[in-house]
């Protein structure tokens, strides 16, 4: 009669125990996910990745299986993951769907907010087994940005354009990834209120708005589309006010986030110093 509750805890025990089973082949579709897995300390499961999965310098060996056009199905199979990161927001639907429909254990690694960067750090740390390294790396992120903010938060505004690119003129609004970094820097997007997160605005519109700093991503294509010096009556044209920085540490939500905040925070004291 005892013999029938010790085999149901043993399946219990087995079956959570398959549950907990940390991951150790990995398939990484964004560049993003590869940088929170190498921060955390499980870089080395990581079996194909994604085009652009550049950092750190090991990420670069890593087999590309696909990129935003999407990716190798077949590959997948063959390389057999035990987790795929998946990006909700960046990768095609298609894929993704046809990787649940085939059984595959999916994450979603889509932080859309600073805060979400700790959250996702975290979640990765438990599928892989590296907990104590992700809590370390969060810890040292939330403070580094506590840090920052407190820093800026009672500096003087400045008015702030982010050409996010030339043709068409894109920029940035008030739900958009980069809004939070200027927020906590202190500045002061002139497209804050625009009707979508990334709207595409005129010439005239910048004129208009009169920016004090102008951020461009830097990108080739980017920088050379617009040839600002036309404009002199752009105060950031006037004071020389216009920085271009690493996209990759703007763009990527990932604890290098904290590097790209502190070139937006230094292009704004420049700014401040012309005041």
């Amino acid at each position: 009669m005892k013999i029938f509750p010790l085999i149901i805890c043993s399946l219990v025990l087995l079956s959570l125990s398959a549950t907990a089973k940390s991951a150790k082949r990995i398939i990484a579709l964004s560049p993003h996910a590869v940088e929170q897995l190498f921060a955390i300390g499980a870089g080395d499961s990581i079996v194909a990745a994604v085009d652009h999965a550049d950092f750190p310098e090991q990420a670069k060996k890593i087999p590309s299986i696909g990129g935003y056009h999407g990716i190798q199905l077949e590959r997948v199979l063959e390389l057999d993951p035990d987790l795929i990161v998946v990006w909700g927001k960046g990768n095609k639907p298609k894929d993704i769907e046809r990787l649940k429909q085939l059984g595959f254990n999916l994450y979603d690694s889509s932080p859309s907010t600073l805060t979400a960067i700790a959250t996702d750090l975290l979640k990765l740390g438990e599928l892989t087994g590296h907990q104590q390294q992700a809590k370390k790396v969060v810890t040292q992120f939330r403070q580094q940005l506590s840090k920052i903010r407190s820093k800026n938060e009672k500096k003087q505004k400045v008015k702030v354009f982010y050409q996010l690119w030339s043709k068409p003129l894109m920029t940035v609004a008030k739900n958009s990834w980069i809004q939070q970094l200027i927020s906590v820097c202190n500045g002061d997007n002139v497209f804050y209120s625009a009707s979508s997160d990334y709207p595409q605005v005129s010439i005239e519109n910048v004129l208009l708005a009169k920016p004090e700093v102008i951020l461009q991503s830097q990108d080739e294509g980017n920088i050379q589309g617009i040839d600002w010096s036309k404009w002199p009556s752009i105060p950031a044209v006037k004071h020389h006010q216009i920085y271009q920085l690493d996209a990759d540490l703007l763009h990527r939500p990932t604890p290098r986030a904290i590097d790209g905040i502190k070139l937006v925070c230094g292009a704004l004291d420049k700014a401040r110093s012309q005041s």
